[in-house]
């Protein structure tokens, strides 16, 4: 059996589909109690109850609002271009479900263990742009046009700083594998090995730049709607509106993976006496979701100008800035290798 699975095409076939299916099935599950939870804790801090109606403390809400959108009619507006309007929205969740393939949830428990995970990471993110622009000009519509340019414009700002930040971690590290970045941050005393503390100014930085670049509050621009109308979604309804929703809650979960993963150590034991595991990179992950959740409930929206700004005027030259000081503390081993973790593992 294990010679079919490994020597034959119809074995790795159905041994791949069978991964990917253990990948995929579980997030989108997660995804609709990871919505319940954004809402609960919305309504928590505006002292409302949420969702508490279908199902047993309304955990059934998420499922009842998609099958909602599933025998909703799909509306065409006049004078679109359907097959772009259709292939957008399938774009944003195809692009944002392929980018797990290199997320290692435990020691050698990825799908790709490709040691380019991260440019891996920023060539499908750019594909999803293409969604937003696709949607937005195939809608038809003056407001989704501009929607839709806003959060290119907006997605492609704050990648850059992302991608610096990224790379002080690279060069601490040596390698652009995932893994390797999460085994360079173990150590006998634990939390105190992981990135967060040789790269603290940065993890508040990554932090701003993913709520921006998955368009989350207070940085939902290209949907505010006091001033878009829903922006480049607005001329969409059911499915193809709900594949939109999706990609851009698996893009916020993929950030959550991603801080976790460098710099809080992914699935390493907070201290040395208690094991490793998949489940510290799964509760990592849900505190970093709460932290997205309570700066969508507690924060005012910011104006356009302001948030283009803060990118290329703040975010980029400090990050840009960071890169060469941390090149510089790893060259030289400052405190013994503190950012030089690559030399420390030999």
């Amino acid at each position: 059996m294990a010679d079919f699975f490994t020597n034959t095409n119809l074995g790795i076939l159905l041994l791949t589909a069978g991964q990917v299916l253990l990948v995929v099935v579980p997030l989108l599950l997660a995804l609709a109690f990871l919505m319940y939870a954004d809402r609960k804790v919305w309504a928590a801090v505006m002292l409302r109850r949420g969702p508490n109606v279908v199902g047993p403390f309304g955990l059934l809400q998420s499922f009842a609002d998609f099958i909602k959108y599933m025998v909703k009619e799909v509306v065409f507006p006049a004078g679109i271009d359907r097959a772009v309007f259709l292939l957008a929205p399938m774009i944003t969740f195809v692009m944002a479900m392929v980018v797990w393939a290199v997320i290692p949830f435990n020691d050698g428990w990825v799908l790709a263990d490709v040691n380019i995970a991260i440019l891996y990471i920023f060539a499908i993110s750019g594909f999803e742009v293409y969604g937003v622009i696709m949607g937005g000009w195939a809608s038809n519509s003056k407001y989704a046009f501009l929607g839709s340019m806003r959060s290119a414009a907006q997605m492609i700002s704050y990648e850059v700083s992302i991608g610096l930040i990224i790379i002080g971690v690279i060069i601490s590290t040596g390698s652009l594998n995932l893994s390797d970045i999460v085994r360079a941050q173990a150590g006998d005393y634990g939390l105190m090995h992981w990135y967060f503390i040789p790269h603290f100014p940065m993890l508040f930085f990554f932090l701003i730049s993913a709520l921006a670049e998955t368009n989350r509050p207070p940085f939902d621009l290209p949907e505010a709607e006091a001033e878009l109308v829903a922006g480049y979604q607005v001329e969409y309804s059911s499915t193809p509106f709900l594949l939109f929703m999706i990609g851009e809650l698996t893009a916020v979960v993929m950030m959550c993976a991603m801080i976790s993963l460098l710099f809080f150590g992914g699935w390493l034991s907070p201290v040395s006496f208690l094991p490793d595991g998949i489940h510290w990179m799964i509760l990592k992950m849900l505190v970093m979701f709460f932290v997205f959740a309570m700066v969508k409930a507690i924060t005012p929206r910011y104006r356009y100008d302001q948030l283009m700004r803060i990118g290329w005027k703040v975010f980029l030259p400090l990050s840009l800035g960071w890169v060469v000081l941390v090149a510089f503390l790893a060259k030289f081993e400052v405190l013994g290798g503190f950012w030089a973790r690559y030399v420390i593992g030999g």
